[in-house]
């Protein structure tokens, strides 16, 4: 009898399917669902869950069978002649490789209207003639050069009246002309530029373009200097960087690129010690030392006057 009266002071929002009314306030109690009704939105979910495998069993069994079909359409063609074998599907196909844009191009420039022009005034004086990025090169023979330079120059059509830049190019691999003076020319009026090139034969010499421009006197004694090109009829043939009496030149290819001692260091800076040398050496390594004649001189003579070049650590 205790038992049913427990029973019957149970709530009756706990029984199923009974529905509570709403309270005094006017809120509606949760509704919940019948027990039959949660079994049956269960079942619903299971049978979705399996249509869904059954779906993804279906496409990997199609594709199973496409890529099988793409192999054995494969080992026939191979067998038979006359056709290309289609090779078997190896997951998604790379993307096509972009073929890199080629750059320019030097072209011949024979039918430009400057060297058609020096052809026609000067026989046998144009050897070559090409054009890169808009830009004219002309090779000419190295005894016209100073009368192309006086006409590029004087001439109504061209006025080419700064001589901008004269450098010089070293190849060692080239037997019969390996140096080549570069001769650089602007037309201030007409806003346009031409390059003049001039092969030089080792030991040879080339005219210089000082009564022309006299602008190419440092300019000559610098490639003098630096390559060994002597120009004929130069009012001051002589090194214009290192010193007179210097061997060999720093701008040639075959120049070594480290620090060496030769007949001049030999002559003008004082003699060391083996000390000094692998300590000059060892600052050398570590990037201390400016290599330079007046720096390498001050460290010689700190080195033979006992004095200390780095403090030591106290």
């Amino acid at each position: 009898m205790a038992d049913d009266n427990d029973k019957s002071d149970e709530p009756a929002s706990k029984v199923p399917g009974v529905v509570v009314p709403a309270d005094a306030a006017g809120t509606p109690p949760p509704s919940i669902p019948d027990a039959g009704e949660v079994a049956g939105a269960d079942a619903e979910k299971a049978a979705m869950v399996e249509q869904a495998k059954s779906r993804v069993a279906a496409v990997k069994e199609s594709l199973g069978e496409k890529a099988a079909s793409l192999q054995t359409t494969g080992g026939e063609s191979a067998q038979t002649p006359g056709r290309t074998p289609i090779p078997a599907a190896s997951g998604a196909p790379k993307p096509p490789v972009k073929k890199k844009e080629e750059g320019a191009k030097p072209v011949d420039a024979s039918d430009h209207q400057l060297v058609k022009k020096l052809k026609a005034r000067f026989d046998g004086a144009v050897i070559e003639a090409v054009e890169f990025i808009a830009q004219v090169s002309i090779r000419i023979e190295p005894d016209r050069i100073v009368d192309v330079c006086t006409f590029l120059r004087d001439d109504a059509d061209t006025k080419f009246n700064y001589l901008s830049d004269l450098t010089c190019v070293h190849y060692p691999l080239g037997p019969e002309r390996p140096l080549e003076v570069v001769y650089n020319l602007y037309s201030i009026s007409r806003n346009e530029r031409v390059r003049l090139k001039v092969g030089i034969a080792e030991g040879a010499s080339v005219d210089s373009v000082t009564d022309v421009w006299p602008s190419a006197n440092w300019m000559e004694r610098e490639v003098y200097d630096l390559f060994g090109v002597s120009f004929n009829n130069h009012p001051d043939m002589r090194r214009i960087l290192l010193p007179p009496d210097w061997e060999g030149h720093p701008l040639r290819k075959d120049y070594p690129l480290e620090f060496i001692e030769n007949e001049w260091t030999k002559r003008h800076l004082p003699e060391m010690t083996d000390v000094q040398r692998e300590q000059l050496e060892q600052r050398r390594a570590y990037g201390l030392e400016i290599l330079s004649v007046p720096q390498e001189r001050m460290m010689r003579e700190i080195l033979q006057s006992g004095k200390e070049v780095m403090p030591k650590d106290k």
